[in-house]
């Protein structure tokens, strides 16, 4: 069971006049401790980045399009692929997901909002001062690091202006993200509506839960990592500085100790999305409510344990490729175990296909493409062959893509109507989701066959063999981005006005939890009193 619904008593408190309502004007936004306004600011924040990412990512197909330089000198290109990374990732997926966890934890949980308003509203603020660092690196003096997302040195010690800007723009971004993480635990443990034990919290909020801990636990390894690079640029250290004595690939061991982790922090909440969209558009319970809160911990375990495998090319002892390449298969298991149950909650269910749930779907179908192509580069001999080439582009992608950002889409067209008392279009809305489904197919599925065929990642430049699936790919780009666009007129035609909304938005449906027992929209104050939970 992934959601409780109140007793009648708890079900109309929003019924309530409150006489102490939000302030009026800039005051609100900036001051504000509401978990609703803040929620809704990190999803316009993430919007904002989302579509920022996406320009990134456009002018990277553009410059791609066919052999040759066409418009950026290599440098710039690479430092276009490191902002792209660095954007979407830090400042379009993970704010999305802390976004969707203030609005929707204390509704579902019966809490009043947030255990720690003010905490809330300063890992907010330093969001935006964060990416206009980010961002500003586009003018200093040798533009963007060159060096990918992950930073590498030698590399990044070679920088210009842009290596202390970016290094402190990501302490901004983690110091945000530990105190979401804190605000997440410290909520859904202490503020839970009496009678809701923890076998019983939605699966959306036992997503969370665990990628709190999981954040809290590898944020200060990537921020221990970027001080040491720091340290070895300014003040003459050599942790990473060979001749010195230091070790490059030590680096790389501290920072995928971070980024593996990273993954499934921004994977579990989508898991627990799913979890709720599914059995409601199935009409049916969750299939092994248990084992998917197990399946999730499984998970999140055993990603501490296989950092490695992005490093099997790095001259890695065969006893420690067998470990991360074994370990690394071993994580499918729950995984699969989540895939198996989705499937066996569709199974004899009264299906309707909604927008939430056909992207839900199509999350469930490509992300598990993104699960097979992730086995194949677990395999030691034959990740010599994938590694730095197009396939772990296109294997990434089908991951955070139809995984993280559907989840995300799908999310927002589900719970968008219970926050704005307005139904969405939903005529647009299929064209967003067929849109999207086609073109993410478009874009990154000629990816595998070109970095099969040998094309390596991060080059502006290639050999006519590989011309003709760039092009297939970059038209894939613009179609998506395209369908981009239509789900942000979508959002804002829907928050100016739209069919009224019902309580429980999806009455023929009938879904369970809490947030479905008060109004559309909801109130300021949401549970003044705990609701009865029966």
């Amino acid at each position: 069971m992934s959601s409780i619904p109140a007793s009648g008593e708890g079900e109309r408190l929003h019924a309530e006049q409150h006489e102490h309502g939000p302030e009026k004007g800039w005051r609100r936004w900036l001051f504000a401790t509401n978990h609703k306004d803040i929620g809704t600011m990190y999803l316009l924040f993430s919007l904002t980045m989302f579509m920022i990412g996406g320009i990134e990512a456009l002018l990277i197909r553009t410059e791609l399009f066919q052999p040759g330089m066409q418009l950026f000198d290599p440098e710039f290109f690479n430092g276009l692929v490191t902002a792209h990374g660095l954007t979407m990732i830090f400042g379009a997926i993970m704010p999305a997901f802390v976004g969707l966890a203030n609005w929707m934890l204390p509704l579902q949980i019966g809490a009043p909002d947030m255990a720690l308003p003010r905490m809330n509203n300063f890992s907010f603020w330093i969001l935006p001062f964060a990416f206009l660092l980010l961002l500003g690196t586009y003018f200093a003096t040798g533009g963007p690091m060159g060096t990918g997302w992950t930073l590498y040195p030698p590399l990044s010690l070679q920088m210009a202006d842009a290596f202390p800007i970016t290094i402190f723009a990501l302490h901004m971004m983690g110091a945000s993200s530990i105190m979401g993480a804190i605000n997440v635990i410290v909520t859904i443990m202490n503020l839970r509506a009496p009678g809701l034990g923890l076998m019983k919290l939605p699966l959306f909020a036992w997503g969370w839960l665990i990628t709190a801990y999981l954040l809290i636990a590898v944020m200060p390894v990537l921020a221990g990592a970027l001080t040491m690079l720091i340290t070895d640029h300014y003040f003459g250290t050599t942790f990473f500085a060979a001749a010195g004595g230091g070790d490059p690939v030590m680096y790389q061991h501290l920072f995928w100790f971070f980024g593996h982790p990273e993954v499934y922090i921004m994977i579990l909440p989508a898991f627990g999305i799913v979890s709720e969209i599914i059995p409601t558009f199935a009409r049916k319970a969750l299939f092994g409510y248990d084992a998917m809160v197990y399946a999730i911990a499984s998970i999140a375990f055993l990603s501490f344990i296989v950092w490695a495998h992005h490093m099997f090319a790095v001259g890695m002892p065969l006893a420690g490729q067998t470990f991360f390449m074994f370990t690394t298969m071993l994580i499918a298991v729950p995984t699969g175990v989540k895939i198996f149950n989705w499937t066996a909650t569709l199974f004899k269910g009264s299906i309707s296909f909604e927008v939430p749930m056909l992207f839900s779907l199509a999350f469930l179908f490509l992300f598990s493409i993104g699960g097979f192509s992730g086995l194949m580069v677990a395999i030691v001999p034959a990740d010599y062959q994938y590694h730095d080439t197009y396939f772990v582009v296109a294997h990434f992608h089908y991951v955070l893509v139809p995984g993280a950002l559907f989840a995300i889409i799908a999310a927002v067209y589900y719970w968008l109507p219970k926050w704005t008392g307005h139904m969405y279009d939903d005529r647009l809305a299929h064209w967003h989701f067929w849109m999207s489904a086609i073109f993410v197919n478009v874009l990154f599925f000629p990816q595998h066959f070109l970095g099969l065929a040998g094309m390596p990642r991060r080059i502006p430049d290639y050999s006519t063999q590989f011309a003709n699936w760039n092009v297939v790919s970059s038209i894939g780009a613009y179609g998506f981005g395209l369908a981009q666009v239509l789900f942000a007129y979508i959002i804002f035609k829907t928050i100016r006005g739209g069919a009224q909304a019902t309580d429980k938005v999806w009455d023929s449906a009938n879904p369970q939890g809490l947030e479905w027992t008060i109004s559309s929209p909801p109130p300021y104050h949401s549970f003044e009193l705990p609701p009865q939970i029966r």
